[in-house]
């Protein structure tokens, strides 16, 4: 009696270690995606602390405008060849050498995030960059507009 008991009470903490160890491998994200979420969160929090101003960072334009990408377009293939995901930091700008890093700041809340180009756009006449959806609702003003008023500024 006293043998089953073992044995059942070990059967159950088995099954409790393994239900726990199972919640942790579902819970274990992409390396590379907590990476670029890490980092623009702590771009966000250097830039609120003025530590970016430490970047150099060269203004390439004012009062442009910006729009972010349409959620059609994930998992199609970007101009760069990489695949496109609106949840990350990237942007799509007609003259940037694919790679670039900008940083694009509101310019009505002052808040900003920095991208990397990966894509050739917008093809609407009066566009400057577009933005995925994720780097554009960190910084917009107004969630339900589609487009913002921002300042481009090369890091170099």
């Amino acid at each position: 009696m006293k043998q089953k008991i073992s044995i059942l009470l070990l059967v159950a903490l088995t099954a409790v270690f393994l239900s726990s160890f199972s919640h942790q491998i579902k819970n274990f994200q992409d390396p590379k995606k907590v990476t670029q979420d890490t980092i623009n969160k702590n771009a966000a929090i250097a830039d609120s602390l003025g530590l970016i101003s430490n970047l150099k960072l060269k203004l390439h334009k004012k009062n442009a405008h910006a729009s972010y990408y349409h959620d059609k377009f994930n998992g199609r293939r970007t101009a760069s060849g990489k695949k496109f995901d609106n949840s990350k930091y990237t942007a799509a700008h007609r003259k940037f050498p694919f790679g670039t890093k900008l940083k694009v700041t509101n310019e009505s809340s002052g808040k900003s995030v920095i991208v990397e180009v990966t894509d050739r756009g917008p093809f609407t006449k009066g566009r400057e960059i577009d933005l995925t959806r994720k780097a554009f609702m960190e910084i917009a003003a107004n969630k339900a507009s589609g487009a913002q008023k921002v300042t481009i500024e090369v890091i170099e």
